[in-house]
């Protein structure tokens, strides 16, 4: 059988913790053990899990966030494959060795599974998410039936809910950048695949219920942003940026009005102040990222987004008239690249 290390963080209080790992466990078809990365439980689910059958727990110095843990757990793995699953997600029994399955195939990079809303087992928490060429991303298809996304399909992002990928190409990768703390780092590894003429896979009948809960806090908002143009800064080719960089600086001066008038405008600075003082990383970043693509942004940009939709959150005022002036833009930029 195929050789599976799961991938497990916990963080908080983690009420969820002990049934991710019991149905990871459970796992049928592969032969899997675990690695839980303790980034600052604060219950006794670490106790819970520790100890057991093929667990293993890890502490590090200081929380290194998802993008750190998952890197810290991956090192630990000695599976053909890595499975990433978050631990307060739910796998089927067959899900995780049907993803193998699917990322075995060389032209794949990784598979994600269906991630249902665990309260409504019916319904879609993240059938693969949209990324706008502004560099925003979201849940797709959330709170819709699961039966629209009945069929395996190529989605431009996966959903760190779960995941999995070859470790051999994990850490040719180098994994997930540390640097990206939380966010946006599960879009980034998915444009790297693409960028390399690997696909990124839905697969419907890996079923995983997750127990999702949307919050909004300064750090979180301060992340999303910063990392939002982080991965433009090092994914985009330099024709995109300056093809596009009349939007985007639109763009920009449209979330600073957003984040002042919500009360995070320090945050939303703090994040362009970062940028500038790990301006030299942030160039390293874009030099490895540019070296290993094979395909265009031409060609990549297909599968992109011009019209914010998410499900998720409330679209914000005027949003109509937002997407008629991106999409206009869009449709004239995407003949000049």
């Amino acid at each position: 059988m195929p050789t599976v290390t799961a991938v497990v963080l916990a963080y908080g209080a983690e009420p969820w913790l002990e049934d991710a790992v019991g149905a990871v466990l459970a796992s049928t078809g592969i032969d899997l053990d675990a690695v839980v990365v303790d980034n600052g439980c604060t219950s006794d689910a670490i106790d819970r899990v520790k100890g057991r059958d093929r667990v293993r727990v890890i502490t590090p110095e200081t929380n290194s966030g998802y993008s750190g843990g998952c890197v810290i757990g991956a090192a630990e793995a000695g599976g053909e494959y890595l499975a990433f699953v978050n631990s307060d997600a739910i796998v089927a029994p067959a899900a995780l060795s049907r993803l193998v399955e699917v990322a075995s195939a060389r032209e794949v990079g990784l598979a994600m599974g269906s991630i249902r809303l665990a309260d409504s087992p019916e319904k879609m928490n993240s059938a693969g998410n949209p990324v706008h060429f502004t560099g925003l991303s979201w849940a797709g298809g959330f709170d819709e039936p699961a039966t629209r996304y009945a069929l395996r399909r190529q989605v431009t992002a996966a959903s760190g809910c779960c995941f999995v990928i070859r470790r051999e190409l994990w850490e040719d990768l180098g994994g997930f950048a540390p640097e990206y703390f939380a966010y946006c780092e599960d879009t980034e590894l998915s444009l790297r695949l693409w960028q390399r003429g690997l696909t990124v896979e839905y697969v419907p009948d890996a079923v995983v219920m997750h127990h999702y809960e949307f919050s909004r806090n300064e750090r979180k908002l301060y992340l999303l942003e910063r990392n939002r143009l982080l991965l433009l800064l090092t994914t985009y080719q330099r024709r995109s940026l300056l093809v596009l960089a009349p939007m985007l600086a639109g763009t920009e001066l449209l979330m600073l009005g957003a984040a002042i008038a919500g009360g995070w405008g320090r945050a939303k600075l703090r994040g362009w102040l970062w940028l500038g003082r790990n301006g030299g990383w942030v160039r390293a970043r874009r030099a490895l990222i540019q070296s290993e693509r094979t395909v265009p942004d031409a060609v990549i940009f297909t599968r992109v987004t011009a019209r914010i939709d998410p499900a998720n959150v409330a679209a914000p005022p005027g949003v109509n008239m937002l997407n008629a002036v991106m999409s206009g833009y869009w449709s004239i930029a995407r003949r000049l690249l």
